[in-house]
């Protein structure tokens, strides 16, 4: 190219395109910035929709790998659940039947581990199958039955009742007397042993957190790792985050809109 072409490239207007994608990017630079770095792009469309921003997947798409704008990368999930008890276990009642048409009538539960600079802490979480909402939680530097207890309660206190249904893995948490006390009145459902899958949607949160939170921070101590959890799951999972099962909207606004 000639020094007289380019310079006449350089001082020639953007075009329609080229204006409406620099107006555009700051506002999707923002949802992303919103989904704590995680959306890809059918959520980032979505986003973007919402604000009055006619677009479609591909311009988006398109934006993204212009701009580097990348979600956070998955790392590995490791699964930690104690079977090794001779205490009776429920029958895998549920049987992979996530789709359920009411709330408060299937709750599922599972621990997980996450780490700190001071040790290990555990997490156990309440999900209710209806709209996928964490409706209760507990973090502890331990994994008795208590944690699952107080987790139980963190929930019942949110909806006021106890499912019609709860399933869990097989875990010695879950058949242990105290959370058998807790739910006296509520008929139970265990995964079957080794089969991840029958609990797959607790365990899929858990790899939604780590992969888009917890993997990404470091802990000093079991406080400091509450606050954020507090902040992903209560400020952004429940909240904002576009769940994919729901139609690409967050927990509560599907609760809200089934009310």
């Amino acid at each position: 190219m000639s020094k007289s072409g380019f310079y006449d490239w350089r001082s020639r207007p953007l075009s329609n395109r080229e204006q409406s994608d620099t107006a555009l990017v700051p506002k999707l630079v923002e949802c992303f910035k919103q989904s704590q770095n995680t959306y890809g792009v059918r959520r980032l469309t979505d986003d973007l929709n919402d604000l009055g921003e006619d677009v479609n997947h591909k311009r988006v798409a398109r934006l993204k790998q212009e701009y580097d704008i990348y979600p956070k990368q998955h790392k590995k999930f490791v699964v930690t659940t104690d079977s090794t008890h001779d205490r009776a276990v429920a029958k895998n009642v549920l049987d992979r039947q996530f789709t359920v048409n009411k709330p408060n009538s299937v709750w599922v539960s599972d621990i997980t581990y996450i780490g700190t600079a001071t040790g290990w802490v555990y997490l156990a979480t309440i999900i209710d199958l209806y709209s996928r909402m964490i409706i209760g939680w507990q973090l502890a530097n331990h994994m008795r039955s208590s944690l699952v207890c107080e987790a139980i309660d963190n929930a019942q206190q949110r909806r006021g009742c106890l499912p019609e249904l709860f399933h869990s893995d097989r875990g010695s948490q879950y058949v242990s007397d105290e959370v058998e006390t807790k739910l006296r009145t509520v008929k139970i459902s265990m995964s079957r042993k080794g089969n991840c899958w029958d609990n797959a949607v607790a365990k899929s949160f858990f790899g939604t957190l780590k992969t888009e939170h917890v993997n990404h921070d470091h802990y000093k101590n079991i406080e400091e790792a509450r606050i954020s959890l507090f902040q992903y799951i209560e400020g952004f999972y429940n909240r904002k985050r576009r769940h994919s099962h729901l139609g690409n909207i967050s927990p509560l606004k599907f609760e809200q809109m089934t009310a």
